[in-house]
């Protein structure tokens, strides 16, 4: 699983991150969505979870 941290610089201050979480088959897509669109700021990769599947 993956953090993808963004922000829409419209409507939040330049500190703010919001997340979205993506699987490995789903990152890519999700991440040009907010990339195309000037949004995103970074990906994290979540720590491996019992609660998570892989």
């Amino acid at each position: 699983m993956f953090q993808l941290r963004w922000h829409n610089p419209r409507l939040h201050a330049p500190e703010r991150r919001k997340t979205w979480l993506a699987c490995p088959a789903h990152r890519a897509s999700l991440g040009d969505f907010l990339d195309a669109r000037g949004f995103l700021r970074e990906v994290v990769r979540l720590p491996e979870s019992p609660t998570l599947e892989s």
